[in-house]
């Protein structure tokens, strides 16, 4: 009989798994075109080795300053946002590893004693007591998985762990966007402070000299207190822009994990890879995280399917003990005392009130879903690059307008004041051109940061690199001071 249940085992072993109810994978045709339309009159730069990936997938290359690189390195190993997604991702491992074990039998161990007594009064007649002593191993409820409803359903679980590591990664990606983001934008209220302090340097000059002359009389009223007017006006922009960069240094301290001590600098444009190349093919979408994660999230649910179909047919389980029971504890493991019980069962659904078929229901529903969710994360991320390709030619186009309509603005307050130092205008033409210079100046240094920003932008979008980054960066080495005694 040992004989016969070992092979019984054996059988169930080798047949458990063989089939499968899960309809076949077929991953959705991605309803994008094939390459994004780029403005051919556009002028790009192509990389160095001519491949986008190779930039994509090394953020180090795409973003070559080095205060920059220090800030993501910081993030990648401190972002609280990132912290949260690593446990999600180590959640979904213990539960696949749950399901896993779904596919193995039980056994455990155990011993027991029982001492029992019965009255006389009790047939047959006479006082009984006795003990027993018993210790063995037990393995119950052990589905053998004729039609793959336990190993769909672990194949769901698998999918589910792959998906959220993916989304892991999707967040590191976007921890990486903001702080760059954040960091250019800084850089920019730098630049324009330094403009705005300058020009109250120059204003401040122009009030003495101009207070001078109306102490004399050779000037109105009207003309020094509009001279004040301009001054006034960049001290105002200071204070704005002061407390603009308090507010975003707040939020990169949030996004860094540590308040970090940028000193103030102008905007580099060379901070961030220059160009991609033109005509990239729409492929390149596949290394998304977010579209990974929802092409594992369609293959758990078509896995769900098959489970729910296995629910329609018999479910046989085994339980079995295997021991050895004695009267006496000193004759426990003596010959003969062994002791075994192997029970099968079989269960076939007859009636459910509708409960097996709104299950099926549900996951095919669910299928559906998750195959129009992956359809729609795959058109989101084709107009991201889309925008953001277009962000990056014609913001191009407005940094040379504004560059041009600099030139000529600067052109026209010296102009201006010739004119009025002649006295063939009044101050009111000189303050309008100062008041217009200012302007294209802070807007020049705004568009510059947008297409930075376009450029950060493509790269996340294109599903850049994220590898996660251990070692944190030598603040020396940087120029960046970040207080280590505030991390965890």
């Amino acid at each position: 009989m040992d004989f016969a249940c070992a092979a019984v085992l054996a059988a169930a072993l080798g047949v458990g798994g063989c089939a499968s109810l899960a309809p076949s994978y077929v991953r959705p045709a991605p309803p994008i075109p094939d390459t994004w339309i780029v403005d051919s009159s556009a002028h790009t730069t192509p990389s160095a080795d001519g491949n986008p990936a190779s930039l994509l997938f090394d953020w180090r290359s795409y973003f070559p300053d080095a205060q920059l690189q220090a800030l993501i390195e910081h993030a990648l190993s401190a972002n609280r946002d990132l912290r949260i997604a690593a446990q999600r991702v180590e959640q979904a491992r213990a539960t696949y590893g749950i399901q896993l074990a779904d596919a193995w039998p039980t056994i455990a161990g155990g011993g027991g004693y029982v001492r029992l007594h019965t009255p006389g009064v009790l047939p047959p007649g006479g006082t009984l007591d006795a003990d027993a002593y018993q210790v063995g191993l037990t393995e119950s409820n052990w589905e053998l998985d004729f039609w793959g409803r336990v190993r769909n359903l672990k194949n769901a679980a698998l999918e589910e762990f792959l998906a959220s590591d993916s989304a892991r990664r999707a967040a590191t990606l976007s921890v990486i966007e903001n702080v760059a983001k954040n960091y250019l934008l800084i850089r920019e209220l730098d630049e324009r402070t330094a403009v705005a302090r300058e020009t109250i340097a120059s204003r401040s000059e122009s009030l003495r000299i101009f207070r001078r002359r109306f102490e004399i009389g050779a000037i109105s009223k009207l003309d020094l207190r509009q001279s004040e007017i301009l001054l006034q006006q960049a001290q105002a922009l200071v204070a704005q822009l002061e407390q603009l960069r308090s507010i975003q240094a707040h939020a990169l301290a949030v996004l860094v994990g540590a308040p970090a001590q940028l000193q103030p600098a102008p905007l580099d444009d060379a901070s961030v890879y220059p160009d991609l190349l033109a005509g990239l093919p729409s492929s390149l979408l596949e290394r998304r995280p977010d579209i990974v994660a929802a092409e594992h999230r369609l293959r758990a649910a078509n896995a769900n399917i098959g489970a729910a179909r296995a629910a329609f047919f018999p479910r046989v389980t085994l339980t079995g003990a295997f021991g050895s029971t004695s009267t006496d504890l000193h004759g426990l493991f003596a010959s003969g005392n062994g002791a075994w019980i192997f029970m099968p069962n079989i269960t076939l659904p007859i009636f459910d009130a509708g409960r097996n078929r709104s299950n099926l229901e549900l996951a095919k529903a669910r299928e559906g879903e998750a195959v129009a969710q992956y359809e729609k994360t795959i058109q989101d991320a084709f107009r991201d690059v889309a925008d953001a390709l277009s962000a990056r030619e014609w913001l191009a186009v407005q940094v040379q307008t504004e560059t041009d309509t600099l030139a000529a603005q600067s052109e026209r307050a010296r102009l201006a004041r010739l004119r009025y130092d002649s006295g063939a205008t009044p101050f009111l033409e000189v303050l309008d051109a100062q008041r217009d210079l200012l302007n294209a100046r802070q807007q020049l240094i705004q568009t510059r940061r947008a297409l930075l920003v376009s450029r950060v932008a493509l790269y996340a979008a294109l599903g850049g690199g994220v590898q996660d980054a251990q070692q944190t960066a030598a603040p020396s080495a940087t120029g960046i001071t970040l207080k280590e005694g505030q991390l965890p």
